[in-house]
């Protein structure tokens, strides 16, 4: 086995790489409505439901861009619960999280090699059986 051969992690620079632009906004009538909603808060400046839209698409974003970061570190062609649950866990600014994605499993380590059928997580029905 040659040194070509060994796994080698992703450098920070291929980490680091920005997701294509979305424009996609969060429905500002529909935060104004959900702040309103809460007894405590009395009328809502039109200017704050857009600030929260904005923190939002802001959160939403780093969390994506984490959890993307994990699943190309584990070399998976789709993200995962697991792995958003690594971001979560790996990243100090979403520890408040930690207790929401406790419920979810763990990454699986990738091997070559193929579970046995029946024993992994399906998505087939389980048959009747016939007596």
């Amino acid at each position: 086995m040659d040194a070509s051969d060994e796994y080698a992690p992703p450098t920070s620079n291929q980490l680091q790489q920005p997701l294509p632009i979305i424009k996609t906004r969060f429905p500002v009538a529909r935060i104004k409505k959900i702040m309103q909603a809460d007894d405590d808060i009395g009328k809502v400046a039109q200017a704050t439901p857009l600030v929260v839209a904005k923190a939002l698409e802001l959160f939403m974003i780093s969390l994506v861009q984490e959890s993307c970061n994990q699943a190309r570190m584990r070399n998976a062609k789709r993200v995962s619960p697991a792995h958003l649950k690594q971001a979560v866990l790996s990243t100090e600014q979403f520890d408040f999280l930690a207790e929401t994605v406790g419920k979810y499993p763990d990454a699986v380590a990738v091997s070559g090699e193929k579970p046995e059928p029946g024993t992994g997580p399906g998505r087939g029905r389980r048959r009747k059986v016939v007596e």
